[in-house]
Protein backbone atom coordinates (compact mmCIF):
# COMPACT_ATOMS: atom_id res chain seq x y z
CA UNK A 1 0.00 0.00 0.00
CA UNK A 2 2.80 2.36 0.90
CA UNK A 3 4.66 1.57 -2.35
CA UNK A 4 1.51 2.30 -4.34
CA UNK A 5 1.10 5.68 -2.62
CA UNK A 6 4.74 6.56 -3.32
CA UNK A 7 4.24 5.63 -6.97
CA UNK A 8 1.16 7.85 -7.22
CA UNK A 9 3.04 10.73 -5.57
CA UNK A 10 5.93 10.27 -8.04
CA UNK A 11 3.50 10.40 -10.95
CA UNK A 12 1.95 13.56 -9.50
CA UNK A 13 5.34 15.25 -9.21
CA UNK A 14 6.22 14.25 -12.77
CA UNK A 15 2.95 15.64 -14.11
CA UNK A 16 3.35 18.91 -12.17
CA UNK A 17 6.94 19.30 -13.41
CA UNK A 18 5.88 18.61 -16.98
CA UNK A 19 3.04 21.14 -16.80
CA UNK A 20 5.24 23.75 -15.18
CA UNK A 21 8.41 23.27 -17.19
CA UNK A 22 7.12 22.04 -20.51
CA UNK A 23 5.54 25.30 -21.72
CA UNK A 24 7.34 27.67 -19.38
CA UNK A 25 8.67 30.56 -21.52
CA UNK A 26 9.92 32.59 -18.59
CA UNK A 27 13.49 33.84 -18.49
CA UNK A 28 15.74 35.32 -15.87
CA UNK A 29 17.98 38.20 -16.96
CA UNK A 30 21.16 39.02 -15.09
CA UNK A 31 22.77 42.42 -15.66
CA UNK A 32 26.50 42.56 -14.97
CA UNK A 33 27.71 45.67 -16.73
CA UNK A 34 28.70 45.66 -19.43
CA UNK A 35 27.18 42.21 -19.82
CA UNK A 36 23.63 40.91 -19.95
CA UNK A 37 22.92 37.25 -19.37
CA UNK A 38 19.54 35.68 -20.19
CA UNK A 39 18.80 32.36 -18.52
CA UNK A 40 15.84 30.04 -18.78
CA UNK A 41 13.69 30.02 -15.63
CA UNK A 42 13.77 26.21 -15.62
CA UNK A 43 17.53 26.23 -15.62
CA UNK A 44 17.69 28.73 -12.77
CA UNK A 45 15.31 26.65 -10.64
CA UNK A 46 17.30 23.49 -11.39
CA UNK A 47 20.57 25.25 -10.51
CA UNK A 48 19.14 26.50 -7.22
CA UNK A 49 17.96 23.02 -6.29
CA UNK A 50 21.30 21.48 -7.17
CA UNK A 51 23.14 24.17 -5.24
CA UNK A 52 21.00 23.62 -2.19
CA UNK A 53 21.54 19.85 -2.33
CA UNK A 54 25.30 20.33 -2.75
CA UNK A 55 25.53 22.79 0.14
CA UNK A 56 23.43 20.53 2.40
CA UNK A 57 25.61 17.51 1.59
CA UNK A 58 28.78 19.49 2.29
CA UNK A 59 27.47 20.70 5.64
CA UNK A 60 26.45 17.17 6.64
CA UNK A 61 29.87 15.86 5.66
CA UNK A 62 31.56 18.58 7.72
CA UNK A 63 29.34 17.85 10.72
CA UNK A 64 30.11 14.14 10.46
CA UNK A 65 33.81 14.90 10.29
CA UNK A 66 33.64 17.10 13.38
CA UNK A 67 31.56 14.44 15.22
CA UNK A 68 34.16 11.70 14.77
CA UNK A 69 36.05 12.46 18.04
CA UNK A 70 32.77 12.43 20.00
CA UNK A 71 31.73 9.16 18.41
CA UNK A 72 35.12 7.64 19.20
CA UNK A 73 34.78 8.71 22.86
CA UNK A 74 31.24 7.35 23.01
CA UNK A 75 32.42 4.05 21.53
CA UNK A 76 35.18 3.76 24.14
CA UNK A 77 32.73 4.46 26.98
CA UNK A 78 30.30 1.97 25.53
CA UNK A 79 33.02 -0.68 25.43
CA UNK A 80 33.85 0.02 29.07
CA UNK A 81 30.18 -0.25 30.04
CA UNK A 82 29.85 -3.54 28.19
CA UNK A 83 33.00 -4.83 29.88
CA UNK A 84 31.55 -3.79 33.24
CA UNK A 85 28.32 -5.73 32.65
CA UNK A 86 30.22 -8.71 31.28
CA UNK A 87 32.45 -8.78 34.38
CA UNK A 88 29.45 -8.68 36.72
CA UNK A 89 27.71 -11.47 34.82
CA UNK A 90 30.90 -13.50 34.91
CA UNK A 91 31.17 -12.93 38.67
CA UNK A 92 27.63 -14.22 39.20
CA UNK A 93 28.29 -17.21 36.95
CA UNK A 94 31.49 -18.13 38.75
CA UNK A 95 29.75 -17.72 42.11
CA UNK A 96 27.04 -20.17 41.10
CA UNK A 97 29.72 -22.57 39.85
CA UNK A 98 31.55 -22.43 43.18
CA UNK A 99 34.67 -20.76 41.78
CA UNK A 100 34.89 -18.13 44.47
CA UNK A 101 38.32 -16.68 43.71
CA UNK A 102 37.41 -16.14 40.06
CA UNK A 103 34.07 -14.70 41.08
CA UNK A 104 35.64 -12.16 43.43
CA UNK A 105 38.20 -11.22 40.79
CA UNK A 106 35.45 -10.63 38.22
CA UNK A 107 33.44 -8.57 40.72
CA UNK A 108 36.47 -6.39 41.44
CA UNK A 109 36.99 -5.97 37.66
CA UNK A 110 33.38 -4.78 37.35
CA UNK A 111 34.00 -2.26 40.13
CA UNK A 112 37.13 -1.01 38.35
CA UNK A 113 35.22 -0.50 35.11
CA UNK A 114 32.43 1.33 36.93
CA UNK A 115 34.99 3.56 38.66
CA UNK A 116 36.66 4.29 35.32
CA UNK A 117 33.33 5.31 33.81
CA UNK A 118 32.65 7.57 36.76
CA UNK A 119 36.05 9.26 36.47
CA UNK A 120 35.54 9.72 32.72
CA UNK A 121 32.49 11.86 33.47
CA UNK A 122 30.02 9.37 32.03
CA UNK A 123 28.64 7.39 35.01
CA UNK A 124 26.21 4.60 34.25
CA UNK A 125 22.58 5.53 35.03
CA UNK A 126 22.35 2.47 37.28
CA UNK A 127 25.88 2.73 38.61
CA UNK A 128 24.93 2.79 42.31
CA UNK A 129 22.89 -0.38 42.00
CA UNK A 130 25.58 -2.16 39.98
CA UNK A 131 28.31 -1.10 42.41
CA UNK A 132 26.31 -2.37 45.38
CA UNK A 133 25.62 -5.69 43.66
CA UNK A 134 29.29 -6.12 42.75
CA UNK A 135 30.30 -5.47 46.36
CA UNK A 136 27.69 -8.01 47.55
CA UNK A 137 29.07 -10.64 45.17
CA UNK A 138 32.58 -9.91 46.43
CA UNK A 139 31.34 -10.15 50.03
CA UNK A 140 29.58 -13.45 49.31
CA UNK A 141 32.70 -14.96 47.80
CA UNK A 142 34.80 -13.65 50.69
CA UNK A 143 32.42 -15.34 53.12
CA UNK A 144 32.78 -18.60 51.22
CA UNK A 145 36.55 -18.20 51.38
CA UNK A 146 36.42 -17.50 55.16
CA UNK A 147 37.88 -14.04 54.56
CA UNK A 148 35.90 -12.17 57.19
CA UNK A 149 37.75 -8.86 56.89
CA UNK A 150 37.11 -8.59 53.15
CA UNK A 151 33.52 -9.68 53.64
CA UNK A 152 32.78 -6.93 56.15
CA UNK A 153 34.61 -4.32 54.04
CA UNK A 154 32.62 -5.13 50.90
CA UNK A 155 29.38 -5.33 52.88
CA UNK A 156 29.93 -1.87 54.31
CA UNK A 157 30.70 -0.46 50.85
CA UNK A 158 27.57 -2.13 49.48
CA UNK A 159 25.45 -0.52 52.21
CA UNK A 160 27.03 2.86 51.52
CA UNK A 161 26.45 2.44 47.78
CA UNK A 162 22.79 1.47 48.20
CA UNK A 163 21.75 5.09 48.48
CA UNK A 164 20.45 8.10 46.64
CA UNK A 165 18.95 8.14 43.21
CA UNK A 166 16.10 5.63 43.31
CA UNK A 167 14.82 5.31 46.84
CA UNK A 168 12.86 2.08 46.22
CA UNK A 169 15.80 0.26 44.66
CA UNK A 170 18.18 1.54 47.34
CA UNK A 171 15.85 0.31 50.07
CA UNK A 172 15.55 -3.13 48.49
CA UNK A 173 19.32 -3.37 48.13
CA UNK A 174 19.85 -2.47 51.78
CA UNK A 175 17.25 -5.01 52.89
CA UNK A 176 18.87 -7.71 50.78
CA UNK A 177 22.32 -6.84 52.13
CA UNK A 178 21.12 -7.05 55.74
CA UNK A 179 19.46 -10.41 55.08
CA UNK A 180 22.62 -11.84 53.55
CA UNK A 181 24.67 -10.45 56.43
CA UNK A 182 22.30 -12.13 58.89
CA UNK A 183 22.73 -15.39 57.03
CA UNK A 184 26.52 -15.06 57.18
CA UNK A 185 26.37 -14.43 60.93
CA UNK A 186 24.21 -17.51 61.29
CA UNK A 187 26.79 -19.56 59.38
CA UNK A 188 29.41 -18.26 61.82
CA UNK A 189 27.20 -19.43 64.73
CA UNK A 190 26.71 -15.83 65.86
CA UNK A 191 23.00 -15.83 66.61
CA UNK A 192 22.94 -12.44 68.35
CA UNK A 193 24.62 -10.73 65.38
CA UNK A 194 22.11 -12.34 63.00
CA UNK A 195 19.17 -11.18 65.12
CA UNK A 196 20.67 -7.69 65.29
CA UNK A 197 20.85 -7.58 61.50
CA UNK A 198 17.24 -8.71 61.22
CA UNK A 199 16.16 -6.10 63.76
CA UNK A 200 17.47 -3.36 61.45
CA UNK A 201 15.01 -4.40 58.73
CA UNK A 202 11.69 -2.56 58.25
CA UNK A 203 8.63 -4.31 59.65
CA UNK A 204 7.41 -5.48 56.24
CA UNK A 205 10.77 -6.92 55.25
CA UNK A 206 11.19 -8.61 58.63
CA UNK A 207 7.99 -10.60 58.03
CA UNK A 208 9.11 -12.02 54.69
CA UNK A 209 9.55 -15.77 54.51
CA UNK A 210 13.33 -15.57 54.03
CA UNK A 211 13.78 -13.28 57.02
CA UNK A 212 11.53 -15.47 59.16
CA UNK A 213 13.49 -18.59 58.22
CA UNK A 214 16.73 -16.90 59.27
CA UNK A 215 15.08 -15.66 62.47
CA UNK A 216 13.85 -19.16 63.32
CA UNK A 217 17.33 -20.63 63.02
CA UNK A 218 18.95 -17.75 64.89
CA UNK A 219 16.50 -17.86 67.80
CA UNK A 220 16.91 -21.62 68.12
CA UNK A 221 20.68 -21.22 68.06
CA UNK A 222 20.47 -18.48 70.71
CA UNK A 223 18.18 -20.58 72.90
CA UNK A 224 15.26 -18.14 72.60
CA UNK A 225 12.62 -20.83 72.41
CA UNK A 226 9.66 -18.49 72.88
CA UNK A 227 10.67 -16.28 69.95
CA UNK A 228 11.43 -19.36 67.87
CA UNK A 229 7.96 -20.72 68.56
CA UNK A 230 6.29 -17.47 67.51
CA UNK A 231 8.42 -17.35 64.37
CA UNK A 232 7.55 -20.96 63.52
CA UNK A 233 3.85 -20.13 63.82
CA UNK A 234 4.29 -17.19 61.42
CA UNK A 235 6.12 -19.41 58.94
CA UNK A 236 3.30 -21.93 59.17
CA UNK A 237 0.76 -19.20 58.40
CA UNK A 238 2.88 -18.09 55.43
CA UNK A 239 2.93 -21.73 54.23
CA UNK A 240 6.70 -21.78 54.26
CA UNK A 241 6.48 -25.42 55.36
CA UNK A 242 4.05 -28.20 54.70
CA UNK A 243 1.30 -28.61 57.28
CA UNK A 244 2.96 -31.69 58.80
CA UNK A 245 6.39 -30.04 58.93
CA UNK A 246 4.99 -26.88 60.53
CA UNK A 247 3.12 -28.96 63.10
CA UNK A 248 6.28 -30.95 63.88
CA UNK A 249 8.41 -27.82 64.31
CA UNK A 250 5.85 -26.11 66.53
CA UNK A 251 5.45 -29.28 68.59
CA UNK A 252 9.20 -29.67 69.07
CA UNK A 253 9.64 -26.05 70.16
CA UNK A 254 6.65 -26.24 72.50
CA UNK A 255 8.05 -29.40 74.12
CA UNK A 256 11.41 -27.67 74.51
CA UNK A 257 9.65 -24.72 76.15
CA UNK A 258 7.81 -27.07 78.50
CA UNK A 259 11.09 -28.73 79.47
CA UNK A 260 12.51 -25.34 80.44
CA UNK A 261 9.89 -24.86 83.17
CA UNK A 262 11.33 -25.32 86.67
CA UNK A 263 8.18 -25.25 88.80
CA UNK A 264 4.43 -25.92 88.38
CA UNK A 265 3.46 -22.24 88.23
CA UNK A 266 5.97 -21.54 85.44
CA UNK A 267 4.76 -24.59 83.56
CA UNK A 268 1.11 -23.54 83.91
CA UNK A 269 1.97 -20.06 82.60
CA UNK A 270 3.75 -21.67 79.66
CA UNK A 271 0.80 -23.94 78.96
CA UNK A 272 -1.66 -21.03 79.03
CA UNK A 273 0.52 -19.10 76.57
CA UNK A 274 0.08 -21.80 73.94
CA UNK A 275 -2.59 -21.48 71.29
CA UNK A 276 -5.66 -23.70 71.40
CA UNK A 277 -4.38 -25.68 68.41
CA UNK A 278 -1.12 -26.37 70.27
CA UNK A 279 -2.88 -27.53 73.43
CA UNK A 280 -5.00 -29.88 71.30
CA UNK A 281 -1.93 -31.85 70.17
CA UNK A 282 -2.03 -35.20 72.01
CA UNK A 283 1.72 -35.56 72.26
CA UNK A 284 2.08 -32.02 73.62
CA UNK A 285 -0.70 -32.38 76.20
CA UNK A 286 0.67 -35.72 77.42
CA UNK A 287 4.21 -34.39 77.71
CA UNK A 288 3.04 -31.27 79.56
CA UNK A 289 0.97 -33.38 81.97
CA UNK A 290 3.90 -35.71 82.65
CA UNK A 291 6.21 -32.76 83.22
CA UNK A 292 3.70 -31.20 85.61
CA UNK A 293 3.52 -34.46 87.55
CA UNK A 294 7.32 -34.65 87.74
CA UNK A 295 7.46 -31.07 89.07
CA UNK A 296 4.98 -31.95 91.82
CA UNK A 297 1.94 -30.31 90.33
CA UNK A 298 -1.66 -31.11 91.20
CA UNK A 299 -2.87 -34.50 89.95
CA UNK A 300 -6.24 -32.90 89.25
CA UNK A 301 -4.55 -30.33 87.01
CA UNK A 302 -2.67 -33.15 85.25
CA UNK A 303 -5.94 -34.95 84.52
CA UNK A 304 -7.50 -31.68 83.36
CA UNK A 305 -4.80 -31.26 80.73
CA UNK A 306 -5.21 -34.89 79.69
CA UNK A 307 -9.00 -34.69 79.39
CA UNK A 308 -9.13 -33.60 75.66
CA UNK A 309 -6.72 -36.39 74.73
CA UNK A 310 -8.74 -38.90 76.75
CA UNK A 311 -11.94 -37.85 75.03
CA UNK A 312 -10.25 -38.29 71.66
CA UNK A 313 -9.06 -41.79 72.61
CA UNK A 314 -12.45 -42.78 74.03
CA UNK A 315 -14.47 -41.46 71.09
CA UNK A 316 -12.06 -42.62 68.37
CA UNK A 317 -9.95 -45.54 69.63
CA UNK A 318 -7.72 -45.52 66.55
CA UNK A 319 -7.12 -41.78 66.53
CA UNK A 320 -4.07 -41.95 68.80
CA UNK A 321 -0.92 -43.83 67.94
CA UNK A 322 0.09 -46.74 70.16
CA UNK A 323 2.95 -44.72 71.64
CA UNK A 324 0.73 -41.79 72.61
CA UNK A 325 -1.98 -44.09 73.93
CA UNK A 326 0.55 -45.86 76.17
CA UNK A 327 1.89 -42.54 77.44
CA UNK A 328 -1.66 -41.45 78.22
CA UNK A 329 -2.33 -44.66 80.16
CA UNK A 330 0.93 -44.22 82.09
CA UNK A 331 0.11 -40.60 82.93
CA UNK A 332 -3.37 -41.47 84.17
CA UNK A 333 -2.14 -44.49 86.10
CA UNK A 334 0.41 -42.35 87.92
CA UNK A 335 -2.39 -40.16 89.32
CA UNK A 336 -4.84 -42.85 90.40
CA UNK A 337 -4.14 -42.28 94.10
CA UNK A 338 -6.56 -39.36 94.38
CA UNK A 339 -8.73 -39.94 91.32
CA UNK A 340 -12.29 -38.63 91.66
CA UNK A 341 -15.59 -40.28 90.85
CA UNK A 342 -16.00 -38.40 87.58
CA UNK A 343 -12.80 -39.84 86.20
CA UNK A 344 -13.68 -43.30 87.42
CA UNK A 345 -16.94 -43.02 85.54
CA UNK A 346 -15.12 -41.88 82.41
CA UNK A 347 -12.69 -44.79 82.57
CA UNK A 348 -15.44 -47.32 83.15
CA UNK A 349 -17.58 -45.89 80.35
CA UNK A 350 -14.67 -45.94 77.91
CA UNK A 351 -13.82 -49.53 78.82
CA UNK A 352 -17.41 -50.66 78.36
CA UNK A 353 -17.67 -48.81 75.03
CA UNK A 354 -14.44 -50.46 73.80
CA UNK A 355 -14.35 -53.91 75.47
CA UNK A 356 -11.63 -55.18 73.09
CA UNK A 357 -9.16 -52.47 74.01
CA UNK A 358 -6.85 -54.21 76.48
CA UNK A 359 -5.21 -50.92 77.48
CA UNK A 360 -8.55 -49.56 78.71
CA UNK A 361 -9.19 -52.88 80.47
CA UNK A 362 -5.87 -52.55 82.26
CA UNK A 363 -6.56 -48.94 83.28
CA UNK A 364 -10.05 -49.81 84.50
CA UNK A 365 -8.62 -52.74 86.49
CA UNK A 366 -6.03 -50.44 88.07
CA UNK A 367 -8.75 -47.93 88.98
CA UNK A 368 -10.82 -50.68 90.58
CA UNK A 369 -7.74 -51.89 92.42
CA UNK A 370 -7.17 -48.40 93.76
CA UNK A 371 -10.79 -48.31 94.98
CA UNK A 372 -10.32 -51.73 96.59
CA UNK A 373 -12.80 -53.40 94.26
CA UNK A 374 -10.75 -56.61 94.37
CA UNK A 375 -13.04 -58.90 92.41
CA UNK A 376 -13.67 -56.56 89.51
CA UNK A 377 -10.02 -55.55 89.41
CA UNK A 378 -8.92 -59.19 89.20
CA UNK A 379 -11.44 -59.89 86.45
CA UNK A 380 -10.31 -56.96 84.28
CA UNK A 381 -6.60 -57.51 84.84
CA UNK A 382 -6.91 -61.24 84.16
CA UNK A 383 -8.59 -60.51 80.83
CA UNK A 384 -6.10 -57.84 79.86
CA UNK A 385 -2.75 -59.30 81.02
CA UNK A 386 -2.30 -62.08 78.40
CA UNK A 387 -3.35 -59.84 75.52
CA UNK A 388 -1.43 -56.64 76.26
CA UNK A 389 1.07 -55.94 73.50
CA UNK A 390 3.21 -53.53 75.50
CA UNK A 391 5.72 -55.42 77.66
CA UNK A 392 5.70 -52.82 80.42
CA UNK A 393 1.91 -52.86 80.78
CA UNK A 394 1.84 -56.64 80.61
CA UNK A 395 4.49 -56.94 83.33
CA UNK A 396 2.65 -54.51 85.63
CA UNK A 397 -0.63 -56.31 85.03
CA UNK A 398 0.87 -59.65 86.13
CA UNK A 399 2.49 -57.98 89.14
CA UNK A 400 -0.87 -56.62 90.30
CA UNK A 401 -2.47 -60.03 89.79
CA UNK A 402 0.31 -61.59 91.88
CA UNK A 403 -0.32 -59.08 94.67
CA UNK A 404 -4.05 -59.85 94.57
CA UNK A 405 -3.34 -63.58 94.75
CA UNK A 406 -1.03 -63.07 97.72
CA UNK A 407 -3.65 -60.93 99.40
CA UNK A 408 -6.24 -63.70 99.23
CA UNK A 409 -3.67 -66.39 100.18
CA UNK A 410 -3.48 -68.19 96.84
CA UNK A 411 0.24 -69.01 96.74
CA UNK A 412 0.25 -71.09 93.50
CA UNK A 413 -1.62 -68.37 91.60
CA UNK A 414 0.72 -65.73 93.01
CA UNK A 415 3.79 -67.71 91.99
CA UNK A 416 2.46 -68.20 88.49
CA UNK A 417 1.64 -64.52 88.19
CA UNK A 418 5.13 -63.52 89.38
CA UNK A 419 6.59 -65.94 86.88
CA UNK A 420 4.53 -64.42 84.04
CA UNK A 421 5.63 -60.96 85.15
CA UNK A 422 9.26 -62.02 85.00
CA UNK A 423 8.78 -63.56 81.56
CA UNK A 424 7.09 -60.39 80.30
Amino acid sequence: MRAALWLLALFGVAVAAALFAGNNQGTVTLFWPPYRVDLSLNMVVLALVLGFVTLYAALRALAALLELPHQARHWRLQQKERAMHAALLDALTQLLAGRFLRSRKAALAALEQENALDKAGAPAPHGNQLRALAHMVAAETSHALQDRAQREAHLQQALEGAMPRRAAQALELREGAHMRAARWSLDDREADAALERLASLPQGAARRTLALRIRLKATRLAGRTREALDTARLLGKHRAFSADAARSIVRGLAIELINQAHDPSQLQATWQSFEAADRAMPELAIHAAQQLARLGGSAQQVRQWLLPVWQQMADQPGALSDLHALKLIDALEAGLDDIDAAWLARIEAAQQANPRDTRLQYLAGRACLQRQLWGKAQQLLTQAAPQLRDASLRRRAWQHLAELAEQRGDAPAAAQAWKNAALA
